[in-house]
């Protein structure tokens, strides 16, 4: 195992919060494609891609050229809401390659930069239309980190630094989260139909039907399906957090597309920029803009840089070339995860995952921390996942070659061994 120092400015100044930095100890300079380097010119195979920020990979040279052109022409770079010929061509590439084919008649809500705020925005929306306080969960959720997602949020550690009761939000059990011992929905409907439960009719059912921060837990088509039938029977928004898991990471553009359910209401940040750069949406039935003008806003509501390249993103979905790619890469990873679990079944290793979001769980969560550690001292980017982050997770750039996965996989391959050869040792 190697070490590195990191310049002392970072701990001096920088506050405790910091995360990856002690997970990744380099100082990062630059990157292309699926590759990052750091300032001595070393390279790392990059299975994280900013968390799901960076679908297109680091620097693609289509996004940076649209961008460098718009600076270059003094474009705007900041304009809140105003209308903006960059807003104009991303609304209308919008509609014409995403909205119209999919049959989606949404419309466009830019409620700040990132993912929490527009899963804020959902959530006051669904609130203000509906007129009621409650909010369902589900255990193992992330929506972010402000109050309004973190109350909708399943994690103890994160939840806890809020500092506040976190109210008006229930809790209810995901996909297969009891082992499948209880049909579907039989707690939540239940409650729901008793009027001694306890339980106020929510406003909204808040899901991601991949849970990227809980575990790479997949919610299975038909409990999505039964998921949005509950929720229309008994006059629920359904919101659905796109945030990691839209802009093509499971195959389709948008996540749920797989389970045939339009949701009310949709989350996306992260990859919508395409870029990397500050954006997020949240999209919502027509009837159910209520809002009035500037009721709820933001200073970088508008980030025109990120509308650039978000219009050049939209040409990746001018055909479905992007997820045959992705579901093909996807199988290659679960083939090698599914080897990787025969030969560490007795450490409990178990494979999961759909499209590019693949995970590798462990009876001990401290054997994906080291995992993760070897696989960076090999040259590989993996973080971990999960309650007590016992699951090593793989969400490299959708535009990763099969000859880089291929080479990712076996530096994963080399690090599992090492990890369990070390935990066996110990």
């Amino acid at each position: 195992m190697t070490s590195t120092e990191l310049p002392a400015v970072f701990s001096v100044l920088e506050s405790e919060v910091r995360s990856y930095c002690r997970t990744w100890p380099a100082v990062f300079d630059r990157a292309r494609g699926s590759r990052v380097y750091d300032a001595q010119g070393r390279s790392w195979l990059d299975f994280f891609a900013g968390a799901g920020a960076l679908n297109y990979g680091h620097n693609h040279p289509r996004l940076k050229r649209a961008l460098l052109e718009h600076l270059e022409r003094d474009g705007l770079t900041h304009a809140l809401d105003m209308a903006t010929t960059a807003k104009q061509a991303f609304l209308e590439g919008f509609e014409e390659v995403v909205l119209r084919p999919r049959g989606l008649d949404y419309k466009v809500q830019f409620p700040g930069p990132t993912g929490t705020n527009t899963v804020e925005s959902a959530l006051k929306l669904a609130r203000k239309v509906t007129g009621r306080e409650a909010v369902v969960g589900f255990t193992n959720a992330f929506h972010g980190m402000t109050l309004g997602a973190l109350a909708v949020t399943g994690n103890s550690m994160k939840r806890a630094g809020a500092g506040i009761p976190l109210v008006h939000a229930t809790p209810m059990p995901y996909d297969n989260y009891l082992g499948g011992q209880t049909p579907d929905f039989l707690w939540f409907e239940t409650l729901l139909q008793d009027s001694g439960s306890g339980l106020n009719k929510p406003a909204a059912v808040i899901v991601e039907t991949v849970q990227g921060e809980g575990g790479v837990n997949v919610a299975r088509p038909e409990w999505l399906r039964a998921l949005a039938d509950l929720c229309a029977r008994h006059e629920i928004l359904l919101i659905v957090d796109d945030v990691q898991m839209g802009c093509g990471r499971t195959g389709p553009f948008f996540s749920f597309e797989a389970a045939g359910i339009t949701p009310d209401i949709v989350c996306l940040s992260k990859s919508i920029s395409g870029y990397g750069l500050p954006m997020a949406l949240t999209l919502f039935r027509r009837d159910l803009d209520v809002w009035t003008p500037g009721e709820h806003n933001g200073t970088f509501r508008g980030h025109q840089p990120a509308f650039v390249t978000a219009t050049a993103a939209l040409d990746f979905w001018r055909d479905d070339a992007l997820e045959k790619d992705t579901l093909a890469g996807g199988d290659q990873i679960a083939r090698s995860l599914g080897a990787l679990a025969d030969e560490f079944a007795p450490l409990g290793a178990r494979p999961r995952g759909t499209g590019l979001i693949r995970g590798l769980s462990f009876d001990d969560p401290d054997l994906a921390d080291r995992v993760s550690a070897e696989a960076f001292d090999r040259g590989l980017l993996v973080e971990t996942s999960g309650p007590q982050s016992e699951v090593v997770k793989l969400m490299p750039p959708l535009t990763t070659t099969p000859a880089e996965l291929a080479e990712g996989l076996d530096i994963l391959h080399a690090s599992v061994r090492a990890a369990a050869a070390a935990t066996a040792a110990a």
